[in-house]
């Protein structure tokens, strides 16, 4: 079972994106109001049937609007996969998130905690479909940041390269990774990154990265199922940041099927 420490890290984050969802739901259904409105003092001098058509139009739209955001909200509640439930992941991180953010930057929501948000609400949104594949079908992916910055063993590449000195996760990370036979590898970049899934292939993802990083991945691997775990940066951005290991260990658990001993 996941320790309370890891499982605060979960819940409280995804409520400010959906918060902000429905302000932008409040504003269309608003234009949308006023987009019936206006015009239909013009429309009924063309015919008398044009304000009831376009508001019927409006009004399905609306429903819909309203229709989709309730559905995230049920998905979020109940943890399960509900109706749509890949659309709306796909609307969220396909259109949605860049109008969050700019919607986020007007009302002053800090950049770093909308993505927290995002990722958060991804993640709700992943575990709802309770993916479970062989361990010969899941990634880790890592930033290079996990390592000591003064390591004399450069493991971007090849992770295997680790003594296992336990200085930092990096040692923790590969060893939960071998455990379960899965692939385990680190990333100095997007592109990078891009290019390992392309090789390896895999059907379900834990990434571990800072907002910045863990949002652009989730999007980039779209459709991918990607579960972003966030470092910590005790020591600023980028240099020698740590993860939480039980944390990584339970989304393993829950998405990776265990490994088949042969008899």
């Amino acid at each position: 079972m996941m320790s309370e420490g890891a499982e605060t890290r979960y819940q409280p984050k995804k409520r400010l994106f959906i918060g902000l969802l429905g302000i932008a739901c409040a504003v269309v259904l608003g234009i949308a109001f006023l987009l019936w409105w206006i015009p239909s003092v013009g429309l009924v001098n063309i015919h008398p049937a044009l304000p009831v058509v376009f508001g019927a139009v409006l009004a399905v739209l609306s429903l819909v609007l309203v229709g989709g955001l309730s559905l995230l909200i049920l998905t979020l509640l109940t943890g399960r996969d509900l109706f749509f439930s890949e659309r709306l992941r796909k609307i969220v991180i396909r259109y949605l998130f860049p109008g969050i953010i700019s919607l986020g930057r007007l009302v002053g929501v800090d950049r770093d905690t909308l993505q927290q948000s995002f990722i958060a609400l991804n993640n709700q949104l992943v575990r709802a479909k309770r993916i479970r594949v062989s361990p010969d079908k899941a990634l880790i992916l890592l930033p290079h940041c996990i390592q000591l910055f003064d390591c004399d063993i450069k493991i971007t590449g090849d992770i295997q390269k680790c003594i296992r000195c336990q200085r930092c996760d990096i040692s923790g990370l590969a060893e939960a990774a071998a455990e379960r036979g899965i692939d385990i590898a680190v990333a100095t970049g997007g592109t990078l990154a891009r290019k390992i899934i392309v090789e390896k292939r895999p059907r379900f993802i834990l990434a571990v990265a800072c907002e910045r990083d863990l949002t652009s991945g989730i999007r980039d691997s779209y459709p991918l199922p990607v579960i972003g775990v966030l470092n910590h940066r005790p020591n600023g951005p980028c240099f020698n940041t740590s993860v939480i290991l039980e944390e990584v260990r339970f989304v393993l658990d829950e998405h990776v099927l265990p490994v088949s001993i042969p008899s």
